[in-house]
């Protein structure tokens, strides 16, 4: 048997393979609730013959969106609409269904990136974003509130709310969103917390609050089912997070019950400078699993069969976390399995396909 189509337990969730369909924003929702686009979507990703499917980053406030598009899953309504997305898939398939859980901090209040122009205002439909320090993402970004501790009390006890309304829906599992720029990840990197109280300087300040968010929703999550977090393992910026610093605040994670580290890296700053090419963010993967033990999450540029495989088999990851390829071609899974001889379920609709 390939790696790749190995089967991976985590807690009381067995995969029956190792790929997973990263969430990806669809900016489409309305009201924060799922809209037919997600139907489709997902319903199109659940049967792509992939373990694990990610929902999209949902925010755990209307502010913690990234745009006015975003999914949330703050009310009884958007518990609904994502309700109705998730017996379409699990009617039509044996997928395992996550969500990512997310506040975008000071990147909220965002266009949709089809969409040019700065970022909204209340008068066009925006809100005030809110980060750990009052550090605009960019010259022409709006200003950011500062977090009060009562603020991180009130978003706190908004993670913990969506976590359970996530658990009323059925996830199978939940990804914490500490990547990418968006609020847990602010607080990690020097670059964004300059905070002076228990939240800010130290890494260990800097780690404080993601890790008691995911405290408080692993608190209230049962046992038996997984939750990871994605982390951005390098800011590509001076003066940011290093790789020294994820793995530590990786084994923290894992040591408060993380089942997996979904390793990416950048998002942060406007000055990034990234260095992309194939499978470019695995040796952080690698040197996160290494150092902790823990279950990693490979993405970024990973495209064909024998690429996932090998990075398996190397082991420098567990799971492997197919995105734009995905878009590309709904069926990835399928064709993986081609190349490696391995011969997976197909929905009976589609078996003349092959």
């Amino acid at each position: 048997m390939s790696h790749l189509f190995s089967p991976l337990t985590l807690r009381g969730m067995t995969l029956s393979n190792r790929i997973v369909i990263s969430p990806m924003c669809q900016y489409s929702g309305q009201e924060g609730a799922a809209t037919d686009w997600h139907l489709m979507h997902l319903g199109k990703l659940a049967i792509s013959g992939a373990a694990m499917v990610i929902v999209e980053a949902t925010g755990v406030t209307m502010e913690g969106r990234i745009t006015p598009y975003c999914l949330a899953l703050t009310n009884d309504a958007q518990e609904a609409a994502l309700a109705r997305v998730l017996r379409f898939c699990r009617q039509h398939s044996p997928a395992r269904m996550a969500i990512q859980l997310a506040h975008a901090g000071r990147k909220g209040s965002s266009r949709r990136p089809w969409e040019p122009g700065p970022a909204l205002t209340s008068a066009d439909g925006g809100w005030t974003p809110e980060a750990p320090s009052a550090i605009p993402y960019s010259d022409q970004g709006p200003a950011i509130l500062a977090m009060t501790e009562a603020d991180l009390e009130r978003v706190k006890a908004a993670f913990v709310a969506a976590t359970r309304r996530a658990l009323r829906l059925g996830f199978d599992a939940i990804e914490v969103h500490g990547a990418h720029g968006y609020l847990l990840h602010e607080f990690l990197s020097p670059l964004t917390n300059t905070r002076s109280d228990a939240y800010g300087g130290s890494r260990e300040n800097r780690l404080r609050y993601p890790l008691e968010v995911f405290q408080a929703m692993r608190a209230v999550w049962p046992e038996d089912r997984p939750m990871g977090v994605r982390l951005s393992a390098v800011d590509w910026a001076e003066g940011g997070i290093t790789l020294e610093d994820t793995v530590h605040y990786a084994a923290e994670f894992r040591a408060a019950g993380a089942d997996w580290l979904d390793v990416s890296s950048g998002g942060l700053v406007a000055h990034q400078k990234i260095t992309v090419g194939p499978g470019y963010q695995v040796p952080f993967s690698e040197r996160v699993r290494r150092e902790t033990g823990a279950p990693t999450m490979a993405v970024g540029l990973i495209t064909e069969a024998q690429q996932a495989e090998d990075i398996l088999a190397r082991g420098q990851a567990d799971l492997i976390a197919i995105a734009r390829a995905a878009l590309r071609n709904p069926h990835w899974a399928w064709h993986a399995a081609d190349a490696l001889g391995e011969r997976i379920a197909v929905v009976p609709q589609y078996e003349r396909a092959r």
